[in-house]
């Protein structure tokens, strides 16, 4: 059972609320002991200011690129059920690339961010068909990365691209959208409240997913405010209210927090179900040439969001809207926040200097569960 925690608002309250961070956040710590899993909730601040509604634990949020450690345990997943390898070459289950440099890139590649891609084309400004973008995306190799892909990859750069490929080749692959996808092989098996916009809508119905979901952002471009679609521009552009590889899902701090526990649960052999150690391992384990893995993202030498408290083998991810997960596997422990940074502007970016006394405030609450 997940208690509501007076710390916790305090916590959000005095380093995202009160620095101007965001209107509002959500988190959630958990700590393993013997016997299972101790974990709490809080919430501080207000969907989009004073006089909106008040942000709760269970508040929807949209987490942007917390999409992709979810998507990555997909693959594992049907890695599992013999549907695809780790090693398929993308143009197997992509016929689009073929003719592409990416077309022999193997699906690990991609995951880990060792493709060669560039780190963002947008796609309403490649006056592409989206038929043809699949292709584009492919082609966004680097300057550094046009020739032949070594084994082991180039390397490694962040790209949206590699998981919109990713997310494109598990649809065809499975013969279902991906949000459905997504729930059949992670938010149902694990029961947890992670889905897309559409998915939402239709699991609560359309009034209730807005009126607990946080707004982001103020984008004339898209009509003014976004809210109860993705704030993600090629996600909406792709997919509109369904899920896209690289962004898309929404959900609780509490949603995020069972993945992140689950996962930890699999990496300690404690649960073999959903995903055993071996493939838990493969998605969180050291790569080299910098702190990407595959799915996730290491705690880096400097500087790291993860803050000091999180040891040498945390692993974790952000997302552009103001999201982020960390796991401390040494001592079994997960936090989570979620906030909407972006509202009213994505030019606010006090988050980055804050994120570090965050997760370490968050992650000493977790002594006391």
């Amino acid at each position: 059972m997940t208690l509501i925690h007076d710390d916790i608002a305090t916590v959000l309250k005095r380093w995202v609320v009160e620095q101007g961070v965001a209107p509002g956040a959500s988190a959630y710590v958990a700590r393993h002991v013997e016997g299972g899993w101790r974990s709490a909730a809080g919430a501080a601040g207000h969907h989009s200011g004073p006089g909106s509604a008040p942000v709760s634990p269970q508040t929807i949020y949209d987490l942007a690129s917390l999409t992709k450690p979810v998507v990555a345990s997909t693959v594992a997943r049907l890695a599992r059920w013999g549907a695809l390898r780790w090693s398929t070459p993308l143009s197997a289950l992509l016929p689009e690339v073929a003719e592409t440099p990416s077309a022999g890139t193997a699906l690990e590649l991609l995951a880990s961010h060792r493709a060669g891609l560039q780190a963002h084309i947008r796609l309403r400004d490649s006056n592409l068909a989206v038929s043809k973008w699949l292709s584009l995306c492919a082609s966004a190799r680097r300057a550094e990365c046009l020739t032949a892909v070594p084994a082991e990859g180039f390397a490694p750069l962040y790209s949206d691209l590699g998981y919109i490929l990713l997310g494109a080749a598990l649809e065809t692959r499975s013969g279902l959208p991906l949000d459905g996808l997504l729930e059949r092989e992670v938010a149902g098996p694990l029961g947890l409240e992670l889905d897309s916009a559409q998915g939402w809508a239709s699991r609560a119905g359309q009034r209730e997913f807005l009126e607990r979901v946080a707004p982001t952002e103020q984008f004339a471009e898209r009509g003014g405010l976004i809210r109860g679609v993705v704030h993600d521009d090629n996600a909406w552009d792709w997919r509109g209210s369904g899920a896209a590889g690289h962004a898309g899902l929404f959900g609780t701090a509490a949603a995020v927090g069972g993945f992140a526990c689950a996962v930890l649960d699999a990496l300690a052999g404690r649960s073999e179900g959903w995903l055993t150690q071996t493939e838990a391992g493969f998605l969180v384990r050291p790569r080299p040439g910098g702190s990407l893995r595959t799915g996730f993202d290491g705690k880096a030498p400097e500087g790291s969001s993860a803050g000091p408290c999180f040891g040498a083998q945390a692993f974790g991810h952000l997302g552009f809207t103001g999201t982020s997960v960390w796991c401390e596997p040494e001592a079994g422990v997960a936090v989570v926040l979620l906030t909407n940074r972006v509202h009213p502007s994505r030019e606010n970016i006090r988050i980055r200097a804050v994120r570090p006394d965050i997760h370490s405030a968050l992650f000493g609450l977790s002594a006391g569960l």
